[in-house]
C-alpha cells in the first residue's frame, strides 16, 4: 500500500469520525404545527436556514390536524409531560402553564418586550412577566361573503352598519335568488360566537371579573343562532352534522353553498389559493348591535415548552425565527396580519396579486380599532377556552332538541364553574 492510499485511507476515517461525532451532538427539536392554508411550507423554507447557520439543530415539524391535534390531543401530552419542545396553538391562557419562559436564553429579550409586549400578556401566568413565544399571526374575526351570488341575485353587499338581523334576511334573499343551498355559516367554536354576541350586548363577566354568561346580550345572539339553524338559514352540518370539537365552515364557503360565512382573517391565504376565480369573494365589516360592530381579536402563537430537554437551543431557534426579516417573509408569503409591533407599523409586502387577498386583508385591519373592550378581556382570559367550549356544546343540544335554551345558558354556566374549580 502506498503512502498516499494510506494518508487517504487516514483521511477519510477522520471525515467519518468528525461526521458521526457532529451527528452524536446534534440536538433535535420537535415542533408540532398546524395549517390554515400552507403556511409550514413558508415556515419549513425559514428552518431550513436556521439548520443551515446551526449544524447542530435539526428542526423536525410535524403538521398535525388543528381540531384533534391542537385542541384535543395536545393538551393531554403536554399534561403527561410527553409534549413537544415547541409548537403552534391557540389556547394562549389555558395552556400558559407549559410554556418555558425564554427570557433567561434570549440575546436581546428587549427586542421582545418592545416588539410583542401586548401580545405576550396572552400567553403568559398572571403577574408573570415571561416571553414564551411570538404571534405567528394577528387575527380579527369578521364575515366573508360571496360576491358573486348578490351580482347574480342583483342585491348589492351591504358595507355600511348592517346588523346580524339585517344580514340573515339578505342573505336568505340571495340564496334564494340564485338556489344557494343555506344563506349563512359560522364555524362551530364559541370564539366565533362571542363578536357578535359582544356586538348584541354581552359583557361575559360580572362586576368581579367572573365569566357570567347570562345576560341579555348573549341571549339575543343565542337566540338568533337557534332560529337559524330551525329555519335553514344557517347550514347544519357545520355546528350540528360534525360529530367533533372545533369545526370550521371554509369548505362550505369555498363549494358556494353559502352566501356568508363567519370566520376570521387567518382564511385569507386559503380562500386565495382554493377559490381563485372560481367566484369572487370578499371580506366584509362585522355586523352590528346595541353592544357596537365588534369581531374578537385572537391569533396563534408559536412557543417553547417547559419541559424540553433544551431550552438553549429553542431560545436559538425562536430568537431566529422571530428576526423582523424573517417575520416580514411569513407574513408576507402567508397573508397573515403581523403580531409585531415593528412590522404593523412599517408595513409589510404581502406577496399577492389577488384584489380580493389585498383588500379583505385592509377590511380586516380596519375593524382592529372597532373591537369591544370585552372582546379583548375575553380574549385575555386564562380560560376562555373553558367559556368557549361550554357555550359550543350546551348550544348544539339546543339546536338538535335536547335542551331549551334557558337550561342550555344554566349549563353553560355550570359547566364553566365546574371547570375552572378543577383547574384551581
Amino acid at each position: 500500500m502506498t503512502r498516499f492510499a494510506r494518508r487517504s485511507i487516514a483521511s477519510l476515517f477522520a471525515v467519518l469520525l468528525l461526521t458521526a461525532s457532529t451527528a452524536l451532538a446534534q440536538v433535535e427539536l420537535r415542533m408540532t404545527w398546524y395549517d390554515d392554508g400552507s403556511e409550514s411550507e413558508v415556515m419549513g423554507a425559514i428552518i431550513e436556514r436556521f439548520e443551515a447557520e446551526n449544524p447542530d439543530i435539526i428542526v423536525t415539524v410535524d403538521v398535525v390536524p388543528y381540531a384533534s391535534g391542537i385542541v384535543e390531543s395536545l393538551p393531554l401530552q403536554l399534561a403527561s409531560g410527553q409534549g413537544p419542545d415547541l409548537a403552534r396553538v391557540t389556547d394562549l391562557g389555558g395552556l400558559s402553564e407549559y410554556f418555558l419562559d425564554l427570557r433567561p436564553y434570549l440575546e436581546d429579550a428587549a427586542y421582545w418586550d418592545a416588539n410583542f409586549g401586548p401580545f405576550l400578556d396572552w400567553m403568559r401566568p398572571a403577574g408573570s412577566d415571561a416571553i414564551p413565544g411570538f404571534m405567528t399571526q394577528l387575527t380579527v374575526t369578521g364575515p366573508y361573503v360571496n360576491a358573486t351570488l348578490f351580482e347574480q341575485a342583483g342585491i348589492d353587499v351591504p358595507m355600511g352598519e348592517t346588523s346580524w338581523e339585517e344580514w340573515a334576511e339578505i342573505t336568505r334573499q340571495v340564496a334564494e335568488a340564485t338556489g344557494t343551498p343555506f344563506a349563512m355559516a359560522m364555524d362551530r367554536t364559541g370564539h366565533r360566537l362571542a363578536g357578535p354576541a359582544i356586538s348584541q350586548g354581552a359583557q361575559y363577566f360580572d362586576a368581579d371579573g367572573n365569566p357570567a354568561i347570562d345576560d341579555e346580550g348573549f341571549r339575543r345572539m343565542a337566540q338568533l343562532m337557534v332560529d337559524w339553524h330551525a329555519d335553514g338559514t344557517m347550514i347544519p352540518d357545520v355546528w350540528i352534522g360534525s360529530g367533533g370539537s372545533y369545526v370550521a365552515g371554509n369548505e362550505e364557503f369555498v363549494n358556494a353553498q353559502v352566501v356568508l360565512y363567519m370566520s376570521g382573517s387567518w382564511q385569507i391565504g386559503q380562500f386565495s389559493n382554493l377559490i381563485g376565480d372560481a367566484f369572487d369573494w370578499q371580506a366584509v365589516p362585522n355586523p352590528c348591535g346595541p353592544g357596537g360592530c365588534s369581531g374578537m381579536p385572537g391569533g396563534a402563537a408559536v412557543v417553547g415548552m417547559a419541559d424540553t430537554d433544551h431550552p438553549e437551543e429553542v431560545a436559538r431557534l425562536m430568537e431566529f425565527l422571530a428576526q423582523e426579516e424573517n417575520l416580514a417573509e411569513f407574513y408576507g408569503k402567508t397573508l397573515f396580519i403581523p403580531g409585531h409591533l415593528g412590522l404593523a407599523e412599517s408595513g409589510v409586502d404581502f406577496d399577492t396579486d389577488l384584489q380580493a387577498a389585498s383588500d379583505a386583508l385592509t377590511m380586516f385591519a380596519a375593524q382592529v380599532p372597532r373591537l369591544s373592550p370585552v372582546a379583548y378581556q375575553l380574549q385575555g382570559y386564562a380560560n376562555n377556552f373553558v367559556v368557549f367550549n361550554a357555550v359550543r356544546d350546551r348550544l348544539t343540544q339546543v339546536f338538535v332538541g335536547e335542551l331549551n335554551l334557558d337550561d342550555a345558558i344554566a349549563r353553560m354556566q355550570t359547566d364553566i364553574d365546574e371547570q375552572i374549580a378543577e383547574t384551581q
